[in-house]
């Protein structure tokens, strides 16, 4: 029976052969479009997103680290200035809004998401570039490593924004 199977779908003048070469070109097509997606800027731009925050997330984590942080904290302070609702909003905002680019850069549409993602990548490239600086001064080299690779991140995101311009 199975003999009989295998002489009907490999006879090329039949029915089922034409349909048996069209499923076999629709899998081809689909492993292509598949990997081309899996290489759209969009997913690089998107997993750089959630890279540079969890690289921030592990760099206040450090923070915590440095002696007398915890004291200073626990008496409200950090770094000489007063922790108040201002300082936590502001910390909150900048550890959403890359969580929330690696899902808009997936949804957005192309010019909109390249121009977005190109500003906010420079802006938080710059912020995070001052973490740096700070980390770097204070010799706290674990941080400024962290916070160094967010940058590289950031800045990556805006290359792959600014480079996908040109290919459309």
């Amino acid at each position: 029976m199975i003999g009989g199977l295998e002489s009907y779908f490999c006879n090329r003048n039949t029915v089922a052969w034409s349909i048996y070469i069209a499923i076999i070109a629709d899998i081809q097509d689909i492993t292509i479009r598949r990997q081309k997606v899996l290489e759209d800027w969009k997913i690089k731009i998107s997993v750089l997103w959630l890279f540079a925050s969890v690289a921030f997330l592990a760099h206040q984590i450090l923070v915590l680290m440095e002696p007398g942080i915890i004291a200073q904290l626990m008496a409200g302070e950090a770094e000489g200035q007063k922790i108040g609702p201002e300082l936590i909003l502001f910390f909150a905002i900048s550890m959403l809004v890359p969580l929330v680019m690696a899902f808009l850069s997936l949804t957005l549409k192309d010019s909109m998401n390249r121009w977005v993602n190109i500003i906010l990548g420079t802006v938080f490239a710059a912020l995070w570039f001052v973490g740096v600086v700070s980390a770097a001064l204070s010799a706290y080299w674990g941080e400024a490593l962290m916070t160094l690779s967010a940058v590289a991140a950031s800045t990556l995101i805006v290359w792959y924004a600014w480079k996908s311009k040109q290919k459309a």
